[in-house]
């Protein structure tokens, strides 16, 4: 017993040793990883279903002077590149980023990755300056899939910086309610002459556009500076019944077999993305100059109950990248002020018109008029 009662006591003295020096276990406590939202240009655009990357880094030579013999150092600092996956719940400032991007202007962007507590405070934000969109991916979409449809967006940063937040709330402008309501079962693809047969595809492969980005490195900097270059546009890879694959045996043969695959021979198409309810449009990416390279049917087992099915591939030399109506909907409207030269906010009453003069009636001839100063 003797002995219970001194460790009892000696635990009793640690305790207190350790609140006194202010270790106490709360200031040691972790917490779970919560959600991430997306700053751009200082707006809170939507939250991440995830992000990674944008750390700083470094690569480590090694110099020999003999057997054994080493020394190392680092040489320069880097920062990797941020991958972040989104919905359809993001603002019309990120997906403007994206079309901005498409169509040749190629946008620097700063902003952060916001770590948040499931109470909406901020934990911790990873600030990032001068950032060029280098992938732009699209989920693969399936007419069988249930799941949520997400974009993969990678963007490489000339800077970061992570910092410790105060523990603020994070708000997040305008209407936010369609992050969960994109499926990748909800499409519609069509493409000139072949809308018969675009009609029924059911599957169509993910589709991943890349931007190359060169560095260019300054003498007195640490940081390089990034300028963008050729842009990588990928194949376009769709599943559809071989009932109607007539048109596209067609094409392949006029295209492929024949030869006749000049510029006048290549299609443009259009993919929409749409809501649950099929009426209004997500997303819209647009196809230039589409050509046919191979087509040819999916494997089947013998004896297999399942419906053969053709797959085509196609080239494209350009696309561009829209946000639907659907979208455009959902953005917070802002209300413009009224200008400086508009009358007074309280305008003054208006008087009330005079009433007209009423007409006397007419009197006899012989009869004298009231007030009348002579006869």
């Amino acid at each position: 017993m003797r002995k219970v009662a001194k460790a009892v006591v000696c635990l009793l003295l640690l305790g207190l040793a350790a609140a006194l020096m202010g270790a106490t276990p709360a200031d040691r406590r972790g917490y779970v990883g919560g959600r991430f939202a997306l700053e751009l240009d200082g707006v809170v655009v939507g939250w991440l279903f995830s992000a990674d990357g944008g750390y700083a880094t470094s690569e480590v030579v090694t110099e020999w002077f003999g057997p054994g013999m080493a020394k190392k150092h680092l040489a320069g600092v880097k920062y990797e590149d941020i991958t972040i996956t989104a919905g359809a719940g993001m603002s019309k400032a990120f997906y403007d980023w994206i079309s901005s991007t498409l169509a040749g202007s190629y946008p620097r962007k700063n902003g952060a990755i916001i770590a948040v507590s499931f109470d909406s405070k901020e934990t911790s934000r990873l600030e990032f300056s001068n950032a060029l969109i280098t992938e732009i991916g699209m989920p693969a979409l399936d007419a069988a899939s249930k799941d949520a449809a997400k974009m993969t967006i990678k963007f490489t940063p000339e800077r970061t910086r992570l910092r410790k937040s105060a523990g603020e709330r994070v708000k997040l402008p305008g209407d936010f309610s369609k992050q969960k309501t994109w499926l990748p079962s909800n499409f519609r693809l069509r493409i000139d002459g072949l809308e018969q047969a675009t009609s029924r595809v059911n599957k169509i492969e993910a589709i991943t556009i890349k931007q190359k980005v060169i560095e260019n490195a300054v003498g007195f900097a640490r940081d390089y500076e990034k300028e963008p270059a050729s842009v990588e546009i990928p194949n376009l890879v769709i599943t559809f019944p071989e009932s109607h694959a007539d048109s596209f045996y067609d094409w392949h043969q006029d295209f492929v077999i024949s030869g006749n695959n000049g510029e006048g021979k290549e299609k443009s198409g259009t993919l929409e993305y749409l809501s649950p309810d099929l009426k209004e449009v997500l997303f819209r990416l647009e196809f230039h100059n589409l050509g046919i390279f191979k087509l040819a049917p999916d494997k089947v087992e013998s004896g297999a109950e399942q419906i053969r099915r053709v797959k085509a591939e196609m080239y494209c030399e350009d696309m561009s990248f829209s946000v639907g109506s659907a979208m455009i909907k959902s953005a917070p409207q802002q209300v413009p002020a009224p200008p400086a030269t508009e009358q007074d906010p309280e305008p003054k009453p208006k008087s009330k018109p005079k009433p007209k003069p009423q007409p006397e009636p007419e009197l006899p001839a012989n009869t004298a008029r009231i007030g009348a100063t002579a006869l």
